[in-house]
């Protein structure tokens, strides 16, 4: 049986235009950065190894938040949406992982619970998944390694996985009461989320 290896690959290159221009990776969300919630509960969860997407203000979050042994990439097409991270992130992936799970640095209720469910959905053979949330499907999202090459050929602009997801079959893995899906895009988010 081969051997199951699942990195985390955290989107974290966002810009906050709508936050005006606060990068995501530095706000703060109960004393740590929203990058350093999501190292964490990918840690936590049982991920093999980390990988981060950086880009508006990479040297800040660099220089500023604790990022411990994960594999930092500067992404400098970021402006041309999340999918030019999700490219910039598999590349990076270690070899021979069996599946990526991809977490949002902007989607603070997501725990390192709901990253365990994930994994634990990939170790049953599942190769598509993701959390849903009272029967709906959000993030963060589980895609194996076969379908990477399909994930690269249609990711485009702030897609991401999208066209991949609704092309196949994704096993919903409840997370409903374990984990928030909530991204943050607007200041009434951030005060809804106590997010400074």
């Amino acid at each position: 049986m081969t051997e199951l290896r699942v990195p985390a690959l955290v989107l974290a290159a966002g810009g906050g235009s709508r936050l005006g221009g606060r990068p995501k990776a530095l706000l703060r969300h109960r004393g740590r950065t929203l990058l350093e919630h999501t190292l964490l509960a990918a840690r936590d969860g049982g991920c093999d190894e980390t990988v981060a997407v950086l880009g508006a203000a990479a040297a800040e979050v660099r220089s500023r938040v604790d990022t411990g042994d994960c594999v930092l990439v500067d992404n400098p097409a970021w402006p041309t949406g999340l999918s030019s991270s999700l490219r910039a992130g598999l590349a990076a992936l270690p070899a021979g992982a069996s599946a990526v799970l991809v977490l949002l640095v902007d989607t603070p209720g997501v725990t390192a619970e709901a990253v365990r469910r994930l994994l634990a959905s990939h170790a049953r053979r599942t190769d598509l998944a993701a959390c849903a949330y009272h029967g709906r499907r959000a993030h963060p999202v589980l895609i194996g390694a076969a379908h990477f090459p399909e994930l690269l050929a249609t990711s485009t602009g702030d897609a991401g996985a999208r066209a991949l997801l609704s092309s196949h079959p994704v096993a919903l893995v409840d997370c409903t009461g374990v984990a928030a899906p909530d991204d943050l895009d607007t200041p009434a988010d951030l005060a809804r989320w106590h997010i400074s």
